[in-house]
């Protein structure tokens, strides 16, 4: 099995769920299968790594419903590649502009298939290594206090301490000494460092 990564196929077909779920066995996959959306919402575990296809039509809830289900509950969100009919495109580019990585229409190559899955699987993995870094940042960014937090803010969009100092209202020597806690609490050796952690937040906040 490759790590722990889980590929979740989402389809009431039950000949295409056994179809699909041979063919990743046999690559090397591990992967779960369920009949229908409200059967995986029960079962999913936001934290587990991996990806889902999923089948745009379905009864009770169809592939759009349940992504919609999924990007509220916001990030890690898996990287879903739906499986469509030919009279499903409108419907499979509605889900491209929510999210979605790709689709695939029926009848697909395996290959094709097992190509996209992994570069959704590599996704997944990217974007929670991300995420746990952007975390860390931010607990590292929560133990600063509200004055080094003034300063790290003009520190890292370019201001010199002389022009920190007058801003605040204090001296050349405390702004020194708070831009060294800075650094220190937020493990980075360079103002170039800091400005990509600044950079990052920003990039937090938006998302937000």
């Amino acid at each position: 099995m490759q790590g722990e990564r889980t590929v979740y196929i989402v389809d009431d077909d039950e000949g295409i769920r056994d179809g699909l779920s041979l063919l990743l066995e046999s690559v090397g996959h591990c992967c779960r299968v369920y009949a229908s959306a409200v059967d995986f919402l029960l079962d999913y575990d936001q934290e587990k790594s991996g990806c889902l296809v999923l089948d745009i039509r379905m009864p009770r809830m169809n592939g759009l419903e349940l992504q919609e289900k999924l990007n509220a509950l916001g990030p890690p969100v898996l990287p879903i590649i739906f499986i469509t009919g030919h009279g499903d495109i409108p419907m499979a580019v509605e889900a491209m502009r929510r999210g979605a990585l790709d689709f695939i229409r029926k009848p697909f190559r395996e290959q094709e298939l097992l190509d996209r899955i992994n570069e959704a699987l590599d996704a997944d993995t990217g974007n929670r290594a991300r995420l746990e870094t952007r975390r860390q940042l931010q607990h590292k960014l929560d133990s600063l206090s509200e004055r080094e937090r003034e300063v790290f803010e003009r520190v890292a969009d370019g201001s010199m301490n002389k022009a920190i100092a007058i801003d605040l209202g204090i001296s050349e020597r405390t702004v020194e000494v708070h831009r060294a806690q800075v650094m220190k609490k937020l493990e980075v050796r360079t103002l170039a460092q800091l400005v990509r952690a600044k950079i990052e937040l920003d990039g937090v906040a938006a998302e937000h």
